[in-house]
Order: structure tokens, then C-alpha cells, then sequence
């Protein structure tokens, strides 16, 4: 054999040796998945129709139902993370959760800390009052002074200090019908959510409890987080969105947990 052609072969198996030692080493988060043989998902504790504990005692919602569907197409079973809102991206970036499953709006300020996937859906801002309020349109809880309620780092925080710049901003902890209760009790004079949140929610109280303004504040996309070094699990999470799109799988979740209110009749 020449001198060239011994070159090349110990060149080439040089090559071989260094892929095969990166392949063995840079497992990824799907390898890290299917070897335990569970997705982990943070999910909000009480944040319906995506997440919550319905009468019967058992946690449902259309992102339960999703990663429910994730982990049958990874063949392994989930297992959730319950977690106030302002404790989910903690959860993810720490390691407890693989993906975080909620209505969270990619904003950019997020994208900084954990990557997106494509919007499963898009919703929008809106603000309510109570039934009886003297409070009849946005503009009127646009007055100085009037009491905000948002949630403690949701996106509608940082939109009420643009959107109602001479309010007095209160900022709640913790999810479900929270935001509801605060103007129902009058500890707020409105509230602002995010449109199916608060179509849901209010939907639970007697019919004029609420009066839900029609005016769309914003138009937000809600999408799914991992952390970045999990780009191979987003890659999944990205090609499973197109794919229960494309079947209907994902219409077919989005119409019965947040464009109808069948799911409450049942759970």
C-alpha cells in the first residue's frame, strides 16, 4: 500500500473513531426520555381548560390531553409537575420538567431562557368587571387609579402597565379563577387575562356575573417550552404539532376544551 493511500485510510478512520465518540456522548434529551421511559411535563396546578383537577379528582385539560398524546407517540408514560404559574419556567430550566405544557405566550423576554415551539394556538388579551360594575367599557378601566388584577409574571402584567398606564396594578399569585374572585369580591375593578382563560372561567359563575369586553387587546400565540439544550425534543414537539394539525387531532382538542363549553359539563 503507498504512502498517500495509508494517509488516507488512517485519515478516515480517524474521522470514523471522532463520530462514533461524539454519537456515544451527545445523547439527547429523547434519548434521556425513552431510556427512563417517561416524558415529565410542568403543568399549571389549577389553570383550566389546559390544566386542572376536574370534580371527579382526576388532572384533565387540553394540554393534559396533548402530552397524554406526546408520550404514546414516544411509548412512554408521563408523569406531571404540578406547579404554580410563576414556578414553571423554574421547573423547566432546572431540570425537574422535559417540556412545559401551558397557555404561555413565547415572548421574547422567555425565548432568552428556554426555547418555544411552533403556536399550538393564538389567543388574545382582554379585560372584564363585574356584571353590576360602573365599569362598562375598556376605556373606563382605563380611569386613573382604577385596580388592575393580572397574574404574577403572566404576559398580561407587563401588557397592563401599556394598556392601562394610569391604573394601580395588582398582581396575583397563583391561577384558576383567581383573577375572577379578586374582581368578584371587589379587591379589583378589572381584570385582565387572556381570552379563553377568562371565557372559561367565567363561564363557571353564574350567568352576569361578568361582563367580558369585547375589544382584543393583543394577539398572542401560546406555544410549548423546553429548555435549549433539548433542541432534539423540540424538533419532536414541532413535528407532532404539524402532525396532529394536519389529522385533526389537535383542531379536534382545541374545539372541546377552549371554543366550546362541553368540557365543563363533563368534568
Amino acid at each position: 500500500m503507498s504512502k498517500l493511500n495509508t494517509f488516507v485510510l488512517m485519515a478516515m478512520l480517524a474521522v470514523m473513531t471522532q463520530a462514533g465518540s461524539a454519537t456515544s456522548v451527545d445523547a439527547g434529551t429523547l434519548d434521556d426520555i425513552i431510556a427512563r421511559g417517561e416524558l415529565r411535563v410542568a403543568v399549571q396546578t389549577q389553570g383550566p381548560p389546559f390544566s386542572f383537577m376536574d370534580k371527579n379528582g382526576n388532572r384533565t385539560g387540553s394540554a393534559i390531553e396533548l402530552t397524554t398524546l406526546m408520550a404514546e407517540e414516544m411509548g412512554v408514560k408521563v408523569v406531571y409537575l404540578d406547579f404554580d404559574w410563576d414556578g414553571l419556567l423554574p421547573a423547566l430550566m432546572s431540570g425537574k420538567a422535559d417540556i412545559l405544557a401551558a397557555d404561555m405566550t413565547p415572548t421574547l423576554a422567555r425565548a432568552t431562557k428556554v426555547g418555544f415551539t411552533k403556536p399550538f394556538m393564538y389567543v388574545g388579551a382582554v379585560a372584564f368587571t363585574k356584571g353590576d360594575s360602573a365599569f362598562k367599557t375598556v376605556d373606563d378601566c382605563k380611569a386613573p387609579g382604577a385596580k388592575i388584577a393580572v397574574l404574577l409574571g403572566s404576559s398580561g402584567e407587563k401588557l397592563a402597565a401599556t394598556a392601562f398606564p394610569q391604573g394601580e396594578i395588582k398582581s396575583f399569585k397563583g391561577a384558576g379563577t383567581l383573577l375572577l374572585d379578586a374582581v368578584a369580591s371587589g379587591q379589583a375593578d378589572c381584570g385582565l387575562n387572556d381570552s379563553s382563560s377568562v371565557a372559561s372561567q367565567a363561564s363557571t359563575y353564574e350567568p352576569g356575573t361578568f361582563t367580558v369586553f369585547p375589544d382584543m387587546l393583543t394577539k398572542e400565540p401560546l406555544a410549548y417550552a423546553v429548555r435549549y439544550d433539548s433542541m432534539d425534543l423540540l424538533s419532536w414537539a414541532n413535528l407532532f404539532i404539524d402532525n396532529t394539525t394536519l389529522d385533526g387531532r389537535l383542531q379536534a382538542n382545541l374545539d372541546y376544551w377552549v371554543n366550546s363549553a362541553k368540557w365543563q359539563e363533563e368534568h
